[in-house]
Protein backbone atom coordinates (compact mmCIF):
# COMPACT_ATOMS: atom_id res chain seq x y z
CA UNK A 1 0.00 0.00 0.00
CA UNK A 2 1.91 3.72 -0.53
CA UNK A 3 1.68 5.95 1.59
CA UNK A 4 0.03 9.53 1.37
CA UNK A 5 0.90 12.11 3.77
CA UNK A 6 0.31 15.87 4.56
CA UNK A 7 4.60 17.05 4.77
CA UNK A 8 5.39 20.05 7.05
CA UNK A 9 8.13 21.58 8.19
CA UNK A 10 9.64 18.85 10.61
CA UNK A 11 6.78 16.98 11.50
CA UNK A 12 4.58 14.77 8.93
CA UNK A 13 1.06 13.59 9.44
CA UNK A 14 0.49 10.17 10.65
CA UNK A 15 -2.32 8.80 8.00
CA UNK A 16 -0.96 5.74 5.67
CA UNK A 17 -2.78 7.07 2.96
CA UNK A 18 -2.40 5.89 -1.02
CA UNK A 19 -3.30 7.86 -3.69
CA UNK A 20 -9.23 7.00 -3.81
CA UNK A 21 -27.31 13.77 5.02
CA UNK A 22 -25.01 14.46 7.53
CA UNK A 23 -25.94 15.84 11.10
CA UNK A 24 -24.07 18.92 11.59
CA UNK A 25 -23.04 19.96 14.89
CA UNK A 26 -23.43 23.98 15.75
CA UNK A 27 -19.52 25.67 16.23
CA UNK A 28 -20.39 26.25 19.50
CA UNK A 29 -21.50 22.69 20.41
CA UNK A 30 -20.94 21.85 24.27
CA UNK A 31 -18.26 19.08 24.51
CA UNK A 32 -19.17 18.60 27.83
CA UNK A 33 -22.37 16.38 27.62
CA UNK A 34 -20.83 14.92 24.24
CA UNK A 35 -21.05 11.31 25.18
CA UNK A 36 -18.85 8.95 22.77
CA UNK A 37 -17.75 5.36 22.61
CA UNK A 38 -13.45 6.15 22.06
CA UNK A 39 -12.23 4.48 19.56
CA UNK A 40 -8.49 3.79 19.06
CA UNK A 41 -9.14 0.88 16.21
CA UNK A 42 -7.83 0.95 12.76
CA UNK A 43 -9.98 0.98 9.96
CA UNK A 44 -9.44 0.97 5.84
CA UNK A 45 -10.88 3.74 4.18
CA UNK A 46 -11.50 3.20 0.25
CA UNK A 47 -12.81 6.98 -0.90
CA UNK A 48 -14.34 7.77 -4.00
CA UNK A 49 -13.11 11.39 -5.56
CA UNK A 50 -16.34 11.55 -7.33
CA UNK A 51 -14.78 11.34 -11.08
CA UNK A 52 -11.28 9.79 -13.07
CA UNK A 53 -9.09 12.25 -11.25
CA UNK A 54 -6.05 12.87 -13.23
CA UNK A 55 -2.85 11.90 -10.93
CA UNK A 56 -0.47 13.01 -13.98
CA UNK A 57 -0.55 13.18 -18.10
CA UNK A 58 1.45 10.89 -20.61
CA UNK A 59 2.44 10.40 -24.15
CA UNK A 60 0.07 7.81 -25.87
CA UNK A 61 2.17 6.16 -28.49
CA UNK A 62 -0.08 6.59 -31.86
CA UNK A 63 0.88 5.57 -35.79
CA UNK A 64 1.95 9.42 -36.50
CA UNK A 65 4.29 9.32 -32.94
CA UNK A 66 3.49 10.28 -29.48
CA UNK A 67 1.15 12.67 -28.32
CA UNK A 68 -0.76 13.82 -25.37
CA UNK A 69 -4.51 15.29 -26.52
CA UNK A 70 -5.22 16.01 -22.81
CA UNK A 71 -2.10 17.97 -21.89
CA UNK A 72 -2.68 19.95 -25.20
CA UNK A 73 -5.64 21.04 -24.46
CA UNK A 74 -4.38 21.97 -21.01
CA UNK A 75 -5.62 19.35 -18.57
CA UNK A 76 -3.45 18.90 -15.71
CA UNK A 77 -2.71 16.91 -12.75
CA UNK A 78 -4.95 17.25 -9.87
CA UNK A 79 -7.93 17.76 -12.44
CA UNK A 80 -11.41 15.24 -11.90
CA UNK A 81 -13.03 14.43 -15.14
CA UNK A 82 -16.66 14.12 -14.11
CA UNK A 83 -18.53 13.78 -17.50
CA UNK A 84 -17.01 13.06 -21.14
CA UNK A 85 -19.62 13.49 -23.67
CA UNK A 86 -22.30 14.25 -21.77
CA UNK A 87 -22.73 11.33 -19.35
CA UNK A 88 -21.62 11.37 -16.09
CA UNK A 89 -18.11 9.33 -15.21
CA UNK A 90 -18.24 8.08 -12.11
CA UNK A 91 -14.94 5.38 -12.38
CA UNK A 92 -11.83 4.72 -14.68
CA UNK A 93 -14.00 2.16 -16.45
CA UNK A 94 -16.39 4.15 -17.43
CA UNK A 95 -14.15 7.01 -18.72
CA UNK A 96 -12.01 4.33 -21.09
CA UNK A 97 -15.83 2.53 -21.68
CA UNK A 98 -16.90 5.91 -23.32
CA UNK A 99 -13.37 6.79 -24.93
CA UNK A 100 -13.85 3.58 -27.19
CA UNK A 101 -17.19 4.32 -28.10
CA UNK A 102 -16.48 7.80 -29.61
CA UNK A 103 -13.53 6.52 -30.92
CA UNK A 104 -11.36 9.65 -32.51
CA UNK A 105 -14.40 11.98 -32.45
CA UNK A 106 -13.87 15.51 -31.26
CA UNK A 107 -15.25 15.23 -27.59
CA UNK A 108 -16.55 17.36 -24.89
CA UNK A 109 -14.85 16.85 -21.48
CA UNK A 110 -16.23 18.42 -18.14
CA UNK A 111 -13.69 18.97 -15.86
CA UNK A 112 -13.24 19.94 -12.09
CA UNK A 113 -10.39 22.02 -10.84
CA UNK A 114 -10.85 23.07 -7.40
CA UNK A 115 -14.43 24.28 -7.25
CA UNK A 116 -14.30 25.84 -11.03
CA UNK A 117 -15.85 23.64 -13.43
CA UNK A 118 -13.98 23.86 -16.77
CA UNK A 119 -15.27 22.29 -20.44
CA UNK A 120 -12.31 21.37 -23.20
CA UNK A 121 -12.80 19.58 -26.15
CA UNK A 122 -10.02 17.65 -27.92
CA UNK A 123 -10.38 13.81 -29.92
CA UNK A 124 -9.22 10.66 -28.17
CA UNK A 125 -6.25 9.23 -30.02
CA UNK A 126 -5.34 5.48 -30.57
CA UNK A 127 -2.67 3.59 -28.99
CA UNK A 128 -0.36 1.74 -31.68
CA UNK A 129 -0.05 -1.13 -29.15
CA UNK A 130 -3.54 -2.01 -27.73
CA UNK A 131 -5.36 -0.50 -30.40
CA UNK A 132 -7.66 1.48 -27.62
CA UNK A 133 -8.61 5.01 -27.61
CA UNK A 134 -6.48 7.19 -24.90
CA UNK A 135 -6.32 10.56 -24.12
CA UNK A 136 -2.56 10.33 -22.37
CA UNK A 137 -3.70 10.54 -18.82
CA UNK A 138 -2.71 8.34 -15.89
CA UNK A 139 -6.13 8.14 -13.58
CA UNK A 140 -7.70 6.72 -10.45
CA UNK A 141 -11.09 6.73 -9.39
CA UNK A 142 -10.31 6.06 -5.59
CA UNK A 143 -7.83 6.43 -2.73
CA UNK A 144 -7.16 3.80 -0.36
CA UNK A 145 -5.34 4.13 3.31
CA UNK A 146 -5.72 3.05 7.14
CA UNK A 147 -6.03 5.39 9.91
CA UNK A 148 -7.84 5.17 13.19
CA UNK A 149 -11.03 6.05 14.26
CA UNK A 150 -11.11 8.27 17.17
CA UNK A 151 -14.95 8.70 18.36
CA UNK A 152 -18.27 7.37 17.86
CA UNK A 153 -21.24 9.25 18.53
CA UNK A 154 -23.51 7.29 20.97
CA UNK A 155 -26.58 9.00 19.70
CA UNK A 156 -26.02 8.78 15.99
CA UNK A 157 -23.51 6.45 15.35
CA UNK A 158 -21.66 9.09 13.73
CA UNK A 159 -17.80 8.65 13.69
CA UNK A 160 -14.66 11.21 13.54
CA UNK A 161 -11.25 9.63 12.47
CA UNK A 162 -7.65 11.06 11.88
CA UNK A 163 -7.86 14.22 12.97
CA UNK A 164 -6.42 15.56 10.10
CA UNK A 165 -7.16 16.56 5.94
CA UNK A 166 -5.61 14.19 3.37
CA UNK A 167 -3.41 15.60 0.24
CA UNK A 168 -2.68 14.48 -3.37
CA UNK A 169 0.52 14.41 -5.22
CA UNK A 170 -0.07 18.15 -5.45
CA UNK A 171 -0.13 18.88 -2.46
CA UNK A 172 -3.67 20.14 -2.32
CA UNK A 173 -6.62 18.94 0.14
CA UNK A 174 -8.53 16.23 -1.58
CA UNK A 175 -11.99 15.77 -1.59
CA UNK A 176 -14.42 13.19 -1.82
CA UNK A 177 -18.24 12.46 -2.37
CA UNK A 178 -18.32 9.43 -0.25
CA UNK A 179 -16.46 6.45 0.47
CA UNK A 180 -16.93 2.70 2.24
CA UNK A 181 -15.25 2.09 5.95
CA UNK A 182 -13.61 -1.59 6.70
CA UNK A 183 -12.46 -3.46 9.67
CA UNK A 184 -8.42 -3.52 9.43
CA UNK A 185 -5.89 -5.64 10.99
CA UNK A 186 -2.21 -4.56 11.39
CA UNK A 187 -0.05 -6.65 10.73
CA UNK A 188 3.61 -4.79 10.42
CA UNK A 189 5.62 -2.12 12.35
CA UNK A 190 8.59 -0.16 10.81
CA UNK A 191 9.67 1.57 13.90
CA UNK A 192 10.09 5.35 13.34
CA UNK A 193 14.02 6.72 13.80
CA UNK A 194 15.19 10.20 14.22
CA UNK A 195 14.55 11.70 10.28
CA UNK A 196 12.31 8.94 9.32
CA UNK A 197 8.82 8.01 9.89
CA UNK A 198 7.65 4.66 11.15
CA UNK A 199 4.70 3.30 9.45
CA UNK A 200 1.74 0.89 11.06
CA UNK A 201 1.27 -1.82 7.83
CA UNK A 202 -2.38 -2.81 7.94
CA UNK A 203 -4.48 -5.37 5.96
CA UNK A 204 -8.08 -4.59 4.90
CA UNK A 205 -10.84 -7.27 6.01
CA UNK A 206 -13.22 -6.84 3.49
CA UNK A 207 -15.85 -8.93 5.07
CA UNK A 208 -16.35 -6.87 7.84
CA UNK A 209 -18.25 -3.56 7.32
CA UNK A 210 -17.37 -0.77 10.25
CA UNK A 211 -19.65 1.63 7.80
CA UNK A 212 -19.54 5.01 5.24
CA UNK A 213 -17.03 7.58 4.98
CA UNK A 214 -18.99 10.95 3.76
CA UNK A 215 -16.86 14.10 4.47
CA UNK A 216 -13.50 14.85 4.13
CA UNK A 217 -12.10 18.11 5.76
CA UNK A 218 -8.95 19.45 7.20
CA UNK A 219 -9.84 17.91 10.81
CA UNK A 220 -10.51 14.25 9.32
CA UNK A 221 -12.66 11.68 7.82
CA UNK A 222 -16.27 11.19 8.87
CA UNK A 223 -19.31 9.12 8.12
CA UNK A 224 -21.83 6.49 10.20
CA UNK A 225 -20.84 3.64 11.40
CA UNK A 226 -22.49 0.24 9.83
CA UNK A 227 -26.09 -0.36 11.92
CA UNK A 228 -24.00 -4.26 12.90
CA UNK A 229 -20.87 -2.82 14.13
CA UNK A 230 -20.39 -3.92 17.31
CA UNK A 231 -19.75 -1.22 19.89
CA UNK A 232 -20.29 -3.34 23.20
CA UNK A 233 -16.17 -3.79 23.70
CA UNK A 234 -15.47 0.01 23.32
CA UNK A 235 -15.25 2.00 26.78
CA UNK A 236 -17.67 5.18 26.80
CA UNK A 237 -16.14 8.98 27.94
CA UNK A 238 -17.49 12.25 27.62
CA UNK A 239 -15.80 14.38 25.15
CA UNK A 240 -14.67 17.71 26.87
CA UNK A 241 -11.14 19.38 26.41
CA UNK A 242 -12.64 22.28 28.46
CA UNK A 243 -9.99 21.31 31.48
CA UNK A 244 -7.44 19.61 29.70
CA UNK A 245 -3.88 20.60 31.18
CA UNK A 246 -0.20 19.56 30.55
CA UNK A 247 0.78 16.84 32.37
CA UNK A 248 -0.53 12.94 32.31
CA UNK A 249 -2.77 11.21 29.67
CA UNK A 250 -3.43 7.99 27.48
CA UNK A 251 -4.04 7.42 24.16
CA UNK A 252 -6.09 4.58 22.76
CA UNK A 253 -4.21 2.99 19.55
CA UNK A 254 -3.89 -0.01 17.68
CA UNK A 255 -0.20 -1.13 16.73
CA UNK A 256 -1.16 -5.07 16.03
CA UNK A 257 -3.94 -6.79 15.30
CA UNK A 258 -7.43 -5.28 15.95
CA UNK A 259 -7.60 -4.42 19.54
CA UNK A 260 -6.65 -0.85 21.13
CA UNK A 261 -4.96 -0.90 23.74
CA UNK A 262 -3.77 1.66 26.60
CA UNK A 263 -0.98 3.36 26.17
CA UNK A 264 0.54 6.36 28.60
CA UNK A 265 1.34 9.62 27.62
CA UNK A 266 2.36 12.97 28.60
CA UNK A 267 0.01 16.33 27.11
CA UNK A 268 3.80 18.96 27.15
CA UNK A 269 2.13 22.25 25.60
CA UNK A 270 -1.76 23.13 25.12
CA UNK A 271 -2.73 25.78 22.75
CA UNK A 272 -6.49 25.35 22.05
CA UNK A 273 -5.81 28.94 19.73
CA UNK A 274 -3.36 26.79 16.58
CA UNK A 275 -5.48 27.25 13.49
CA UNK A 276 -3.33 24.20 12.31
CA UNK A 277 -4.79 21.94 14.42
CA UNK A 278 -1.67 21.58 16.26
CA UNK A 279 -3.40 22.13 19.58
CA UNK A 280 -1.19 19.83 21.60
CA UNK A 281 2.29 18.78 21.87
CA UNK A 282 2.37 15.19 23.45
CA UNK A 283 5.13 12.81 24.31
CA UNK A 284 4.68 8.68 24.22
CA UNK A 285 6.06 7.58 27.65
CA UNK A 286 4.69 4.35 27.57
CA UNK A 287 8.05 1.54 27.53
CA UNK A 288 5.68 -0.87 25.80
CA UNK A 289 4.68 1.67 22.91
CA UNK A 290 8.30 2.59 22.57
CA UNK A 291 9.61 -0.95 22.21
CA UNK A 292 7.05 -1.45 19.21
CA UNK A 293 7.01 1.17 17.13
CA UNK A 294 10.03 3.92 18.46
CA UNK A 295 7.53 6.31 19.45
CA UNK A 296 3.97 8.13 16.73
CA UNK A 297 3.98 6.19 13.36
CA UNK A 298 2.44 6.65 10.27
CA UNK A 299 -1.27 4.93 10.99
CA UNK A 300 -1.57 6.42 14.26
CA UNK A 301 -3.71 9.16 13.18
CA UNK A 302 -7.32 9.49 15.10
CA UNK A 303 -5.62 7.28 17.73
CA UNK A 304 -7.79 9.34 20.67
CA UNK A 305 -6.22 10.73 23.69
CA UNK A 306 -7.95 11.08 27.19
CA UNK A 307 -7.06 12.67 30.21
CA UNK A 308 -8.72 12.55 33.65
CA UNK A 309 -11.19 10.24 31.77
CA UNK A 310 -12.68 12.68 29.34
CA UNK A 311 -12.15 12.37 25.66
CA UNK A 312 -9.90 15.60 25.06
CA UNK A 313 -8.34 15.06 21.21
CA UNK A 314 -6.07 12.53 19.30
CA UNK A 315 -2.91 12.27 17.69
CA UNK A 316 -2.14 13.46 14.51
CA UNK A 317 1.46 14.27 13.50
CA UNK A 318 4.69 13.16 14.37
CA UNK A 319 8.01 14.99 14.83
CA UNK A 320 10.31 13.79 12.30
CA UNK A 321 13.37 14.57 14.51
CA UNK A 322 11.93 13.06 17.83
CA UNK A 323 9.57 10.38 16.85
CA UNK A 324 8.40 10.05 20.44
CA UNK A 325 6.65 13.78 20.07
CA UNK A 326 4.07 14.69 18.21
CA UNK A 327 1.13 16.98 18.01
CA UNK A 328 -2.64 16.37 18.96
CA UNK A 329 -5.96 17.90 17.45
CA UNK A 330 -8.36 19.71 20.53
CA UNK A 331 -11.52 17.06 20.18
CA UNK A 332 -13.72 20.08 20.40
CA UNK A 333 -13.02 20.27 16.38
CA UNK A 334 -13.30 17.74 15.59
CA UNK A 335 -16.88 17.28 16.60
CA UNK A 336 -17.52 20.91 15.21
CA UNK A 337 -17.39 19.27 11.78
Amino acid sequence: MRRFGAFLIGVIATSAFAFSGINSISANADTQKYEVYVGGMPAGFTLSTGGAQIIGVCEVITEAGPVSPASKAGIRAGDIITKVAGIEVNSVGELNEILNKNKDKTTNFLVKRGEEEITFEFAPVKDKACERYKIGVLVRDNVSGIGTVTYINKNNGRFGSLGHSVVGEDKKEMKICGGKVYGCSIVGISKGVRGRAGELRGMFLNDVSLGTAEKLCDSGIYGYVSENYDLTNLIQANADSQDVKPGKAYVYSTVNGICPKKYSIEIVKVDKTNRSNKNYVIKITDDDLLEETGGIVQGMSGSPILQDGKLVGAITHVFLNDPTRGYGIDIKKMINE
